[in-house]
């Protein structure tokens, strides 16, 4: 039985989402020259925050998608999650128009221009898809894999994936686990991060690069409740499911990375070793994991 457990974690495949936050350039790259060389399979590319943060356009990251695909690595280039302009409509164009690249949809409109086109996309975790009919639907639509929202434990996805009407199209569509970083919880037509420097948010002057993992909010108990990243709000405490990788196996494909400014790298070797051996990092005492065991996310459970 354990090498059975073994056997299927080993095809779980590893992902690094998108970066969140917004780093200079040459620290995008340098980061993602260390994740070319690296055990990731899956690597998403773009700005799904804010439209403001141009440190790098779409012709500079469809560059770094050539190199990381001849590095080996399956690449997908990723939408804003709130679109909230012209200009913003126009960006997702290009991004769908690019010719080479699967796209990951996090807006619905951006699933309504790939299905008018007849183009496979995956479905990030901001678009809402908790049941079996909307599911069903997604991959109707052209969905080849599917990032679960990150408040859904594992019951619960076993119990969606289990419905006939799931169960029938289960062959035709990957699940994608967010494992590992803050966790995207909400995002607002208002920049939080602007609001705590006493900036309108039009006038921002770009403040959000001075919180490479963005800036941390705290109740008066000093307990780290939230991280602000511009107009996204993320959980304060770092989710880490690199110790639940056992209870994954023949239920997710892939488990999703999210970029931070330190050690994002050596996490993803460490995932790898988790997927094929009994020896690597474990989770860190300040890492939650409650989501996933049908806990308050701010929980540890110890497995």
């Amino acid at each position: 039985m354990f090498a059975k457990v073994k056997d299927s974690m080993s095809h779980i495949k590893l992902s690094v989402g998108p970066i969140l936050y917004y780093w200079p350039a040459e620290y995008v790259r340098e980061f993602y020259h260390r994740v070319a060389g690296s055990p990731a399979d899956i690597v998403y590319l773009g700005e799904t925050v804010c439209p403001k943060r141009r440190e790098l356009d779409l012709p500079d990251y469809l560059q770094l998608a050539h190199q990381l695909r001849e590095a080996g690595k399956e690449v997908v280039l990723s939408t804003m999650t709130l679109l909230e302009s012209p200009a913003d409509l126009r960006m997702l164009r290009r991004y769908c128009d690019n010719g080479e690249f699967t796209i990951e949809a996090n807006d619905i409109g951006a699933v309504g221009l790939l299905r008018e086109q007849g183009l496979p996309f995956t479905v990030g975790a901001a678009i809402n898809c908790y049941n079996a009919q909307t599911l069903h639907q997604l991959v109707q639509f052209g969905m080849t894999r599917w990032l679960v929202p990150v408040e859904l434990s594992r019951e619960w996805l076993q119990q969606l994936l289990s419905q006939p009407e799931v169960a029938d199209i289960r062959s035709a569509f990957a699940v994608e686990l967010f494992a590992f970083g803050h966790l995207p919880l909400a995002w607002s037509a208002r920049c939080f991060t602007a609001r705590s420097e006493n900036r309108a948010k039009d006038e921002c002057d770009l403040c959000c690069i001075k919180y490479p993992d963005g800036r941390p909010v705290y109740s008066q108990e000093r307990d780290k409740l939230f991280t602000l990243n511009g107009i996204q709000t993320q959980s304060g405490q770092r989710y880490n499911l690199i110790d639940d990788l056992p209870s994954m196996a023949g239920l997710i494909d892939a488990v999703r990375l999210s970029p931070q400014a330190q050690e994002t790298p050596n996490w993803i070797y460490e995932f790898h070793a988790a997927r094929s051996s009994n020896t690597y990092r474990s989770r860190e005492p300040d890492d939650s994991n409650g989501y996933w065991h049908r806990l308050a996310g701010i929980k540890t459970l110890s497995v």
